[in-house]
Formats: C-alpha cells, sequence, structure tokens
C-alpha cells in the first residue's frame, strides 16, 4: 500500500519563470551590497568613468547607480531584464576565457525578481534616453544624458520572508561602502560618489593606483607598506603589501583581485599569509592590496554565483608565484629601500678583531672616532668634538649607506644613528634578533649549524618532561646545533650551541635550553622544523641578540647598521615590530616649531 507522502507528492512540472528568478536571487542576491556590486560591475563593464551612487535606508528602500558608460539600445532593455541575456558571452569559449567581471546573465532578472526595478540607458547615438519598468515591461522616453541609471526599490518586498535577516541600516550602508571599496580599489581611473539619504559617504576622484589605494587602507598603512612586483610567463603580480607594523586583530583589509575581480580564495589567502610568515605571529591579519593578472584561460571564475571565488587551473603554481612575490617585497631592507647595496659584514661579536689601528679601519673609514662611553658625556662630547662636522658630512653625502652612521647609545637601548635624511633610532635588540634569525634560517636550510662547544658545561635542574623530552628529540636539538643531554634524574646538561648563540648562551644556556624545549613540547618535535621552523628559530635568534644595556663601540654599532643594510626583512623584528624608524630633519623642524 502506497504512503500518505507517496501518494501526496506533486507530479514534476516546470517552475514559473519568476519562481526560477527568485530562487537564482536567493544564490546572488543577499543584501543591498549584493545588488549594488552587480550593479557597478555592469556600470564598469559598460565603459563607465563615473559611477554616481544613491542609496536610501541603508539601500533597503533605495538603491540607484547611474554611469556614463556606453549604454543600452532602445529594443535591448526588454533582455537587460530577461534571464541569461548577456552581451558578454555567446559559447563555451568565450565562458572559459571571461574578460569581463559580469557574464552570467542573471543578476537583473534576480534583483527584478525581489525588488521593483526600473532601468533608463541612452547611447552615444541616440536622440534620447529610454526607460524601462520591470514590473509592467513598459518603455518610455526619459531624460538623462549618455550612460544608464538602474533604480532598485523596496528590496525583497516580493519575498518578506527574506527580509527579515537584513540587518539594521547602518549596518546594510556599511557593507554597502565595502562593497564599493572593494570594487574601486581595483579600477583606479573611474570616479565613484556614494550618497546617502542625500550626505556624502565616499568621494573617490578618478587618478593613479596608489593614491586610490591609500585613500582606502588603513592610514598608518601610507607611511608602512613595500611595492610588490613580479612577472612570469602568463602571470603578474603587482600591489602593495603592508609591513607587519600595520597588521589588524580583522582581516579587513586585505584586497585582492584577479583580472580586476575580487575574489577570496583559499590559495590566494594562504600564500600571502605563509609570505607573512618570517614577519608576522599569532592571529594579527596582513594588509594588503593585491592585483595578480593571469591568462583568463588559467582561471575559472564560473565556480559560484557571486563571482567571488575562482578556481585556478594550476593551483601549486600560482600559490607559489604569489608566496615568492609576497616574500620578495617584504625582504626588502633598509637599503633596497633606498635603492642601494651592501655586502654583508662579519657578525657583531667578530668585530673587535676587524678594528685594527686606527686609520686602517676600512670598514669604517668615513666615521671618526666618537666618545659615548658616559651616559652624560655623548651628547657634551657630540657639540666639543672637532670631529663632528666631518662626520655630519660624511653621514649626509650622496655615497653614504642608507642607515648612516653611528652617533651614541640612548639608554642601553636605542642606537642613534646620523643619515643624509636626518635622525635615525634603531631598537639595537630587535634588530640584531632579525640579524641573527635569517642567518639561522640560511644555516638550517644548508643542513650546517655551526656549533661552539662551551668549555665548561652548564649542568642545571630540569623538570622530569624536559628531561624526558631531550632524548625524544635529541636529532632535532642536534640539527638546530644544540648538544642537550640528561646528567641526572632531574638534570640537563648543555654542552654545544649554535655559534651565532655563544655568547647569550654563555649568560643564560638554561633559559636558552628550557625555552628551546619548551617549543618543541608545544609545536611537536616531528614537525617543528616543518610547520613550525619559524617559530622555532625566532626563539634561538632572541637569546642570540645583543642584549639591552649592553654599551656597543662606535664600530660596533656601524656594523650592526650595516648588517641590517645586508639583511633580508631587517625592518621588521621577528614578532613583526619596527626595528628603526627615520625622523627627517624637516620632522624634527616640526618638533621644536622652526619656521613659524
Amino acid at each position: 500500500m502506497p504512503s500518505a507522502a507517496a501518494s501526496s507528492r506533486l507530479p514534476i512540472r516546470p517552475l514559473p519563470d519568476l519562481l526560477i528568478s527568485q530562487i537564482a536571487a536567493g544564490e546572488v542576491i543577499e543584501r543591498p551590497a549584493s545588488v549594488l556590486k552587480e550593479l557597478v560591475e555592469n556600470a564598469l563593464d559598460a565603459g563607465a568613468g563615473r559611477i554616481e551612487i544613491r542609496l536610501e535606508g541603508g539601500g533597503i528602500r533605495r538603491i540607484v547607480v547611474t554611469d556614463d558608460g556606453g549604454g543600452i539600445e532602445r529594443e535591448q532593455l526588454p533582455l537587460a531584464l530577461a534571464r541569461h541575456a548577456t552581451s558578454k558571452i555567446a559559447s563555451l569559449a568565450d565562458l572559459e576565457a571571461v574578460g569581463t567581471l559580469g557574464f552570467r546573465g542573471e543578476a537583473l532578472a534576480s534583483i527584478a525578481a525581489v525588488a521593483a526595478v526600473s532601468i533608463a540607458s541612452r547611447t552615444a547615438d541616440a536622440v534620447s534616453a529610454f526607460r524601462l519598468d520591470a514590473d509592467s515591461g513598459e518603455v518610455a522616453p526619459a531624460a538623462m544624458a549618455r550612460g544608464t541609471r538602474v533604480e532598485v526599490a523596496d528590496l525583497f518586498f516580493r519575498t518578506p520572508a527574506r527580509r527579515k535577516f537584513l540587518r539594521a541600516e547602518a549596518t546594510e550602508l556599511a557593507h554597502c561602502v565595502t562593497q564599493v571599496q572593494r570594487i574601486a580599489a581595483a579600477h583606479p581611473a573611474v570616479e565613484f560618489n556614494l550618497w546617502h539619504e542625500g550626505k556624502a559617504v565616499l568621494r573617490l576622484a578618478a587618478g593613479q593606483a596608489r593614491a586610490r589605494v591609500l585613500q582606502l587602507m588603513p592610514e598608518s598603512f601610507a607611511e608602512a607598506h613595500r611595492a610588490v612586483a613580479a612577472r612570469a610567463p602568463g602571470i603578474e603580480l603587482a600591489g602593495w603589501a603592508g609591513l607587519p607594523s600595520v597588521a589588524r586583530s580583522r582581516a579587513d583589509a586585505q584586497y585582492f583581485y584577479v583580472n580586476g575581480r575580487y575574489v577570496r580564495d583559499k590559495v590566494l589567502s594562504h600564500a600571502v599569509r605563509a609570505a607573512y610568515a618570517d614577519v608576522l605571529h599569532g592571529a594579527a591579519q596582513p594588509a594588503y592590496c593585491l592585483y595578480l593578472s593571469i591568462d583568463p584561460s588559467r582561471v575559472d571564475v564560473n565556480v559560484h554565483p557571486t563571482k567571488i571565488e575562482v578556481r585556478l587551473r594550476d593551483s601549486s603554481a600560482v600559490h607559489q608565484f604569489v608566496l615568492h612575490a609576497v616574500q620578495a617585497a617584504l625582504a626588502e631592507s633598509a637599503r633596497a629601500a633606498a635603492g642601494e647595496s651592501a655586502a654583508p659584514l662579519t657578525r657583531l661579536a667578530d668585530l673587535a678583531a676587524a678594528r685594527g689601528p686606527a686609520g686602517d679601519r676600512r670598514a669604517f673609514a668615513a666615521q671618526p672616532p666618537l666618545a659615548i662611553e658616559q651616559q652624560v658625556a655623548p651628547y657634551l662630547a657630540l657639540l666639543a668634538d672637532t670631529g663632528a662636522p666631518a662626520a655630519a658630512a660624511a653621514a649626509a653625502s650622496a655615497d653614504a649607506p642608507p642607515l648612516g652612521y653611528a652617533i651614541a647609545q640612548l639608554a642601553g637601548i636605542y642606537v642613534l644613528a646620523r643619515n643624509r635624511d636626518g635622525l635615525v633610532i634603531v631598537d639595537m635588540h630587535a634588530a640584531h634578533e632579525r640579524i641573527v634569525y635569517e642567518k639561522l634560517k640560511r644555516q638550517l636550510d644548508a643542513r650546517a649549524i655551526p656549533q661552539q662547544r662551551l668549555l665548561i658545561p652548564q649542568v642545571f635542574a630540569a623538570d622530569p618532561l624536559d628531561v624526558a623530552g631531550t632524548e625524544e628529540h635529541a636529532p632535532t636539538l642536534a640539527a638546530i646545533g644544540l648538544d642537550l643531554a640528561p646528567a641526572g634524574p632531574s638534570q640537563l646538561a648543555l654542552r654545544a650551541v649554535p655559534a651565532l648563540l655563544a655568547e647569550g648562551a654563555a649568560q643564560d644556556g638554561p633559559r636558552l635550553a628550557r625555552d628551546v624545549l619548551r617549543d618543541l613540547r608545544d609545536y611537536g618535535g616531528s614537525r617543528v622544523l616543518t610547520e613550525h621552523r619559524n617559530e622555532l628559530l625566532a626563539t634561538l635568534a632572541c637569546h642570540g641578540a645583543v642584549r639591552a644595556n649592553r654599551r656597543l663601540a662606535a664600530d660596533e654599532m656601524n656594523a650592526l647598521l650595516r648588517e641590517m643594510e645586508a639583511t633580508e626583512r631587517a625592518d621588521q623584528c621577528n614578532h613583526g615590530r619596527p626595528t628603526w624608524v627615520q625622523l627627517t630633519l624637516a620632522d624634527l623642524d616640526r618638533l621644536f616649531m622652526r619656521g613659524r
């Protein structure tokens, strides 16, 4: 006997066109910002140079988008609202190499299924504009210049259940503004004006790409970013990557475009995030605006109705291309930012042997000796030193290194240097930490971390977990240059350390050993040299860096500056903080109100 459910089942039949469009709208139209995205992208595809947007009620009550593009001919206006009618593709080959933002031919039909829609348009050679009302299908003359105006009123009034899911007007307006910003960042040559309830909310004049991006990014981004530029056959990446100092708690300053289309792609976002692995740890989110240009046949944009996702045909190759391009941009040190080059010098601890007699200090011949031994003496010595004018002249010369020459040490923490632009302030521990970290990376990659055996092994108390961990992780410890072994049931003996860390280990070897064992325990010994290599090396580098309150001689400070110039990513420490700042003479003049 058939069940009651089977007997009540409806027969198979075609769905009405309106219901089909309303179903499609459920995929494409989520909120007013979704409508705005479709309308603005249509305007851009029409060749608009200026786009005017007017909203009411956060876009819920009314959205009006006016452009100065090519317009739509009178007889084609009804087709603009028909499902799957488009001028952008005509074959499967077109679909597989889409070069426009829109191509499905269903957005306007979907919008008209859930809201009241009218379109007015005029082509360049038309005697007047014409307006189409979606409800009546009537086409009538209208008054407007060349271009198109689309008006959407009472969003979701045909589907009240959907309208209940909309948020407050202020929230919907914020989403609309974000949507326009995302589109505008990829089209700097187009003017955008957004009005809400008659008040200007966003005004973006047409101009250069960098100027447009700086308008849209957080204010701090302007002074802390790197240009990204990389090219290979069939693919190119350009844009700007923010330094770790402008990282944010939210991913709200991340713009990635594929052939001019804003996308959220897991492969691409992972590539960018991986590029920041050396300089940004934890939950901090980088800020960036990147444009990937790729052969359209290598990317599938027909993945999701909203077109915000893409499928890359060579995802691994593209991932590596983006990763290395962003890494290279972030790796630019102070010398690269100044367009100069410098050869690496010996490490800080070895400089005493290279100093030689006065007059034979080849690496620092341009820097005269300075009196910097006492806390108060440096300033007085600088005033009285007859060599000060020569130092200033050397630092200000055209061939002076980017970070200049050291003039003093402040509070046992900062190195003060004079370069051709003014005053450079360096956090010496943070800067040296980055230098040691990059050296450790290169040595580990070459599987050749030099060891320095301790004259007397350092024996210290350890808990049972650390003792057991020493035996369990012996291969990993050996790979990073540590010779650590049990010396009893609750003791460990540190017998050798990486050569770069010898000075720090001599002062506090047990702490170094405990920190490394903690990392091995937290990250897992089998994965630490692959998935968490950077974190482990950062721990080592922190112990190898010059400590605060260590008095540095002038040659040592200058050596630190030269190594910074020769080290990748020397602008940030391993935790993403800046290692140096520049105060120009103009900055100093403002501080002292000179010229006012």
